[in-house]
C-alpha cells in the first residue's frame, strides 16, 4: 500500500510539472464545450467535459495510461473491452468482444471526440471498428508500431522509411503486418483525421510483457549479473505515460498521419538502465559487463532471454536508432529513464511483485542456470 501511495504521488507531481513546462498546446477556450448537462459528455459532479474520449481497450498497459491520462484531465472517458479486467474507477463502461460477431453492438450508437485503439491482431477488427464509428468520431488515434518499418532500416530514417506489406482484410498474421494493416483501415475509414502513432519500446508501470518488470526483479536478487554490453549502449524507448499524454495532446490538436513514437536514440543505454535497476530494488548486484560476441556464442537470446538488449548491428539500428524529430516537434517530452524504474519498481511492489502477462506472449527473461553457465 505505501508503494502504490509513493507511485501515485510520483506521478501527480510528474504531471503537474510536466504540464507546467510543456508548450501551451490548446487553450482551454479554444475548446469546443460539446456536451451539457444530462448528455454523454457530462461528469457526474455536473462538469462538462472538455472532450470526449472512446479507448478500444483501455485496462492494461497502454489502454490503462490512457484511460488514467484522459481521466486527470477531466475527459468523458467510455471504455469498450471484454471484461477481463476491471476498468478505472470514473470511466464508463461498454462490454463487447470484437473478435466475434456482433461484438460491437455496443458501439452501434454514441458519439465521441477522439477514439484510441491498441489492437494488435487482425486487421479486420481495426477495420470493422473504424468503419462502425465513421462519422460519429472526430480522430482515430491508431497504436501501431516501429515493426511496421521494412528491416533493416537506416539509422535516423523518420516516418518516410520503407514499409511491410499488410491489407485492412486481412486476417492475423505476422505482428507487424497485423500493426500495418490497423494502420490502413484506420486510413481507409477517417483518412487525414487518423493519427498513426508508432511506438518503439514501451516501457513503464502495469507493462504486461515483462521486461522492465524482469530486470528490476533479477537485479534484486543480486549476486553476479550478466550484463549485456557494450554499457554504452544506446536505447530508445517510450515511457508508457509520455505515450498517452502526447498521443491525446496530439488528438486534441488535431493532428493526423504517422509519428515515431519513442524518445531520441541515447536518452538512456544499458548501463544506465540496470544502473538504475540497482539504485532503486537496493541491490549488491554484480554488474559482469559482457561483450555481445560472448553471449550470442553462448546460445542466448537477445531482446527475449536478456530483455530490452540487442547486440550493435542492424537489429539495433532498426530497433534503437530511428528518426523521432517529427514527435518531438510535435511536442513529444520523455521522462528520465530513472523516473521510469523508480516508477515501475514502486508499482511492481505494490502488486506484490508479481507482474501481469499477456497470455498471447511468451515470458522473457534467462533462468538462472544459463546465465551462470554464460558467466563461467
Amino acid at each position: 500500500m505505501e508503494g502504490a501511495l509513493l507511485l501515485a504521488g510520483r506521478i501527480h507531481r510528474h504531471v503537474v510539472e510536466w504540464r507546467a513546462r510543456r508548450p501551451a498546446l490548446v487553450q482551454p477556450w479554444a475548446i469546443p464545450l460539446r456536451a451539457a448537462k444530462g448528455s454523454p459528455g457530462a461528469q457526474p459532479n455536473g462538469r462538462v467535459a472538455l472532450m470526449r474520449l472512446l479507448i478500444l481497450g483501455g485496462t492494461e498497459f497502454v489502454g490503462r495510461a490512457v484511460t488514467e491520462e484522459g481521466l486527470a484531465r477531466d475527459w468523458d472517458v467510455t471504455v469498450f473491452h471484454r471484461g477481463r479486467h476491471d476498468a478505472l474507477p470514473g470511466a464508463a463502461v461498454l462490454r463487447g468482444d470484437r473478435t466475434e460477431d456482433g461484438g460491437l453492438a455496443a458501439l452501434e450508437e454514441g458519439e465521441w471526440d477522439v477514439v484510441l485503439d491498441t489492437w494488435s491482431g487482425a486487421p479486420t477488427a481495426v477495420r470493422d471498428a473504424a468503419r462502425l464509428l465513421k462519422g460519429r468520431v472526430g480522430r482515430y488515434v491508431y497504436v501501431s508500431s516501429g515493426s511496421v518499418y521494412r528491416h533493416p532500416r537506416a539509422a535516423g530514417v523518420g516516418e518516410d522509411a520503407p514499409l511491410v506489406d499488410g491489407s485492412a482484410d486481412a486476417g492475423q498474421v505476422e505482428y507487424a503486418q497485423d500493426k500495418r494493416g490497423g494502420e490502413l483501415a484506420a486510413v481507409e475509414a477517417f483518412g487525414d483525421a487518423a493519427l498513426l502513432v508508432r511506438a518503439g519500446l514501451i516501457l513503464g508501470p502495469w507493462e504486461n510483457i515483462g521486461r522492465l518488470p524482469w530486470w528490476l526483479l533479477r537485479l534484486e536478487r543480486g549476486g553476479p549479473v550478466l550484463a549485456p554490453g557494450p554499457r554504452d549502449l544506446p536505447l530508445q524507448y517510450i515511457d508508457v505515460r509520455d505515450l498517452a499524454v502526447w498521443s491525446l495532446d496530439a488528438a486534441e490538436r488535431g493532428l493526423g498521419g504517422a509519428h515515431n513514437l519513442v524518445s531520441r536514440s541515447g536518452h538512456a543505454t544499458m548501463g544506465s538502465l540496470l544502473e538504475a535497476c540497482a539504485r532503486v530494488t537496493g541491490s549488491d548486484a554484480e554488474l559482469r559487463w559482457t561483450d555481445p560476441e560472448t553471449i550470442l556464442e553462448a546460445g542466448v537470446e537477445p531482446w527475449t532471454q536478456l530483455p530490452v538488449w540487442v547486440p550493435p548491428g542492424d537489429l539495433h539500428t532498426t530497433l534503437h536508432q530511428g528518426g523521432v524529430d517529427k514527435a518531438f516537434a510535435a511536442g513529444l517530452r520523455c521522462r528520465p529513464v530513472e523516473e521510469t524504474v523508480a516508477d515501475t519498481w514502486e508499482w511492481l511492489k505494490s502488486r506484490g511483485r508479481v507482474a501481469p502477462q499477456r497470455p498471447d506472449r511468451p515470458r522473457v527473461g534467462l533462468d538462472p542456470e544459463t546465465e551462470v553457465r554464460v558467466l563461467g
